[in-house]
């Protein structure tokens, strides 16, 4: 019988000077970044929303998930549509900004990642839009508060804008180590290997 003795522990590299720096500059400007891509949302949300009739509309079945009692509804379609128009403005901001510091891998190969975890955030978001408009939802935003008679109260907008928010701290932390890196490159480095 072999014993095998333990591998030796690398010892860890303290970071460099300035990395913690270097990520809060990254943090504050993936924030800018995602506070225009946030503006972005809304104003296509809103345009949506006035082609549509105003936001008491928003409502409105688009059609029947067949075999089950589920509709889509406008706000999805709305929801959907701003998060695409957004995820590229957002993506291409960071990307040139944000993270433009390091090296680059091409183009698509960053805004397929992007869109990804960008994805994943929307459907999160989605969801928790769904869940603060529909009004069988216990989290439903109440009245008189939010209603569909005046804008700056408008319920669809609130909810639009509350998962934005609530989704975008992941958001940043897993497109900065994955989609653009660490911070030095090295995370583009590994993956061209």
């Amino acid at each position: 019988m072999t014993t095998t003795s333990p591998r030796p522990r690398t010892p860890r590299t303290p970071p460099a000077p300035g990395h913690r720096s270097s990520t809060l500059r990254q943090a504050l400007r993936f924030a800018v970044v995602g506070g225009g891509g946030v503006v972005v949302n809304m104003l296509v949300a809103i345009i949506l929303n006035r082609l549509n009739g105003g936001t008491r509309n928003s409502q409105a079945i688009l059609f029947g998930l067949p075999g089950t009692d589920f509709n889509v509804r406008f706000t999805a379609l709305v929801w959907v549509a701003s998060f695409l128009v957004a995820v590229v403005f957002n993506f291409q901001l960071n990307r040139t900004w944000t993270f433009g510091g390091a090296a680059r891998s091409r183009w698509w190969s960053e805004f397929w990642r992007f869109l990804l975890v960008g994805s994943v955030a929307a459907v999160v978001g989605l969801a928790m839009k769904i869940a603060l408009t529909h009004p069988d939802s216990p989290i439903y935003l109440p009245e008189p508060w939010f209603n569909e008679e005046v804008g700056l109260s408008s319920r669809e907008y609130w909810a639009q804008l509350v998962a934005i928010v609530c989704t975008m701290p992941v958001n940043f932390l897993v497109n900065r180590f994955w989609t653009f890196g660490n911070g030095d490159g090295e995370g583009r480095r590994l993956r061209r290997r």
